[in-house]
């Protein structure tokens, strides 16, 4: 467009433009862009081949680009770099740490790649692992290996990658390298210790400590209270990390019975939970919050359920990530993403369109996971009021929220393979009020036994959609019914009975409010009747009972009566009321099937 408009990472020193057919010789298309002419001559490495090279087409600038130590394909480039870095771990009895991102970077890097190793220090070892791995792969781009066999622990021995094949065999490329990995690491063991030593400002902590109830003898404690005295800010709308901390805890605390955990460890591990942002650390490596919290907290003698929740809560951080499944892990990972939700809702920062800058999508995948996974009962609006009460200025908005979770819920169960018309059959359902044949719903064991499962009361007339287990079990329910004929047929049925129906009060058409027995003249009339007041209290005792398959299996008995209701009886019969009483017959098929599903919005 002008000059100096195009950027380039590195300076654009040639341009090669060719063209023409496999059997004439190619011409050269002739244009300049910033001074430099287009051309049929390119460069190899610039120390092992610096001269030009003249190309026809791209197949023999590929292998003269090869022939002057430039290997083009940036696949090949890594799959040469993990080739190599493999067997130069084994070959010294060591196992590679393998790093998709940084081998990614790295292949980008070079242009022949030549893959060597350095050392350093036994005594470095004494460092956590992560903070190795992390120290050597943001300052030198280099792999950590680690003993063959040995677990998790590092050997002192690292794999780089050069760009040249040095007279030495790169023998003073790695010296310097690892020169530079040790000053690096030096500053890493500083701020290792320094972080499990008292803070200079400890005597400006105590009224920090009182109110969290800290105890100022421990480093971690320590940490947590300079969080809080500095007021450092988490939003400047949701108020400091010491605000947000005292909500995580409350919201944890209620959050403890319902999943089974100790109330004493779930209030330590809520206070703590966000005391590593202020080790010297994480500092450093903000990539390493929650495992140095973690590592902190071991240190100092918490009970290992409060260490685990200073890593776990943050977890899953995406949909391969694993859900937590310790209690007070559990407790304070829900806390610390419902806190979040909550609180960007409450002042009117939603997610839109393809912009999530607080990630609160990740966050609402998160407690649908965990909450499915770890198969726990929770009223979510419930939840949210509590949590929405917690900011003063904000209004509750638990149904636009829920409406937002419902969303998550889908793709989740999209990924797992449900049909997305089940889903939307049993959340259509769940929106209306319920009947009341549903009444108390009483929590069973958790399979496993690893997380006991919250009481969960559904009252008449409230919507059962906050409970996401729930909503997930009813979609498998029905899932496994329509795989069988009956229940093919059945909603074949339903669904006829349905578009009668919603023709007939679409035309105004008098639907009687209640089913008179006394108006029957076939058969087919009473034993429909007799069915579908058979299958609405099975259907309902088993709901009630959360055996959603027994539901279903309530449900299916209807095929045989209302397909010999359809053979047999007239709807629109020429007498008003019968008609009205028969339209009224079919709202009770649509109110029993409602129980479990809304079967309108079933494909099929």
């Amino acid at each position: 467009a002008k000059p100096g408009s195009l950027r380039w990472v590195r300076p654009l020193q040639s341009i090669v433009c060719t063209f023409g057919p496999e059997t004439e010789e190619p011409v050269v298309v002739d244009f300049e862009i910033d001074g430099i002419r287009a051309g049929n001559v390119t460069y190899g490495h610039r120390f092992h081949a610096p001269g030009p090279i003249t190309v026809r087409r791209f197949d023999d600038y590929v292998a003269k680009l090869e022939a002057a130590r430039v290997v083009l394909d940036a696949d090949r480039r890594k799959e040469i770099i993990l080739h190599d870095a493999r067997n130069l771990a084994f070959a010294n009895g060591l196992d590679l740490v393998e790093d998709e991102g940084l081998l990614e970077e790295v292949s980008g890097l070079v242009e022949w790649p030549v893959v060597l190793m350095g050392e350093f220090e036994q005594d470095f070892l004494t460092i956590p692992g992560e903070v190795i791995r992390l120290t050597i792969r943001a300052n030198q781009k280099c792999f950590v290996t680690r003993p063959q066999g040995a677990g998790e622990a590092l050997s002192n021995r690292f794999v780089l990658v050069a760009n040249i094949e040095a007279n030495d065999g790169g023998k003073e490329i790695a010296y310097g390298n690892g020169k530079v990995v040790r000053a690096r690491l030096s500053d890493a063991l500083y701020f290792w210790k320094t972080d499990q030593s008292d803070l200079p400002d400890l005597d400006q902590l105590a009224g920090s400590a009182a109110k969290f109830d800290l105890n100022l003898k421990k480093p971690l404690d320590q940490r947590m209270a300079r969080l809080d005295h500095l007021n450092v800010t988490f939003h400047a709308k949701l108020g400091t990390q010491g605000q947000r901390v005292k909500r995580m805890g409350r919201l944890a605390q209620e959050l403890a019975p319902i999943v089974g955990a100790d109330s004493a460890l779930v209030a330590r591990a809520a206070v703590l939970a966000k005391a590593d942002l202020q080790t010297e650390v994480v500092g450093e490596f903000p990539e390493l919050q929650g495992a140095m919290g973690r590592k902190y907290a071991l240190l100092q003698g918490e009970h290992p359920s409060v260490a685990a929740a200073a890593e776990e809560h943050y977890k899953p951080q995406g949909p391969s990530d694993r859900v937590p499944t310790d209690p007070a892990s559990i407790a304070v990972a829900l806390a610390d993403k419902l806190d979040t939700l909550t609180g960007f809702w409450a002042i009117d920062e939603k997610p839109t369109g393809s912009k999530d800058p607080f990630a609160l999508r990740r966050a609402a995948l998160g407690v649908v996971r965990i909450l499915i996974e770890n198969r726990i009962r929770l009223a979510l609006t419930s939840v949210f009021a509590k949590a929405f009460a917690n900011f003063k200025d904000g209004t509750d908005q638990s149904s636009d929220l829920l409406a937002f979770f419902h969303d998550r819920l889908k793709v989740y169960l999209r990924e797992s393979g449900a049909r997305h018309d089940l889903i939307d059959a049993v959340l259509s359902a769940g929106s209306r009020p319920i009947s009341p044949l549903v009444g108390e719903m009483s929590a069973k064991p958790t399979e496993g036994g690893a997380v006991p499962p919250a009481s969960h009361s559904v009252a008449p007339g409230q919507s059962p959609n906050d409970d996401l287990l729930q909503i997930v079990r009813r979609v498998e329910a029905l899932g496994s019914l329509l795989e069988t004929d009956g229940g093919k047929n059945l909603l074949a049925g339903t669904k006829r009975a349905a578009n009668i129906l919603a023709a007939e009060e679409k035309k105004k058409t008098a639907v009687a409010e209640t089913v008179e027995p006394a108006l029957f003249r076939e058969d087919a009339e009473k034993k429909l009747y007799a069915a579908v007041n058979q299958a609405e209290k099975e259907a309902g005792q088993a709901i009630q009972n959360e055996d959603f398959s027994a539901a279903m299996l309530a449900l299916s008995v209807l095929r045989e009566p209302v397909d010999s209701f359809f053979e047999g009886v007239l709807v629109n019969d020429e007498d008003q009321a019968v008609r009205a009483n028969r339209l009224a017959l079919l709202a009770r098929i649509r109110t029993a099937t409602d129980q479990v599903a809304d079967f309108s919005k079933i494909v099929g």
